[in-house]
């Protein structure tokens, strides 16, 4: 999502000024007019996209999730058997915090309104969210050989609320800019793996 360089389609950004205005002001609290006001179009006209709110909320939090377990899943396979464990934990934290610098917004909708999906979409984010952090588990105990399989969990889930917390960092501006922090939240992450991993 966020590593796109063309220009986004019509559809692409209903979904992203939903997914603002979703986790600024609650599913409810918005309405379709002011989604197509905030792309352009008459409200009736976003119905030629998405059926309703419900669905664009479903393919916000079933898309990002499967966006990320196909980049974990990309980053593995373009890592040979040549490449060490830890650069390859290295590649999962830069496109982990790729996602939670430049979706902000995904990570608020998540919190909030995920209950809000039927219960099979809601079912499939759960299987991709755990399949995402199963890809983890295999490198961070690839890298830390001496680490029991429920406490690499732990301590990927650990390093998930560290990352996905950005969207409750600081008011904008107070922060030293994207990379600064990525590099700060990227050296937290592997902080917490090597404490995890440490005899």
């Amino acid at each position: 999502m966020a590593t796109r360089t063309d220009a986004p389609t019509r559809r692409e950004q209903i979904l992203k000024e939903a997914a603002r205005l979703f986790a600024e002001r609650g599913f409810h609290g918005v309405g379709v007019d002011e989604i197509g006001a905030a792309v352009g179009i008459s409200g009736p006209g976003l119905y030629r996209h998405f059926a309703g709110k419900d669905a664009m909320l479903a393919e916000l939090l079933v898309g990002i999730s499967g966006s990320l377990l196909t980049g974990a899943k990309r980053r593995l396979a373009e890592a040979d058997g040549a490449t060490a464990p830890e650069a390859v934990l290295d590649s999962l934290i830069e496109g982990h915090i790729d996602f939670a610098l430049d979706d902000r917004p995904l990570i608020t909708l998540h919190d909030r309104e995920l209950d809000r999906l039927r219960d099979t979409d809601r079912k499939l984010v759960r299987q991709l969210q755990r399949q995402y952090v199963e890809l983890w588990v295999g490198v961070v105990r690839e890298l830390y050989p001496g680490l029991a399989e429920p406490a690499a969990r732990s301590a990927v889930h650990s390093v998930f609320g560290l990352l996905n917390s950005t969207p409750h960092l600081a008011r904008p501006g107070s922060l030293p800019g994207r990379a600064g922090t990525a590099e700060l939240l990227h050296r937290m992450a592997r902080g917490a793996f090597a404490a995890a991993g440490s005899p």
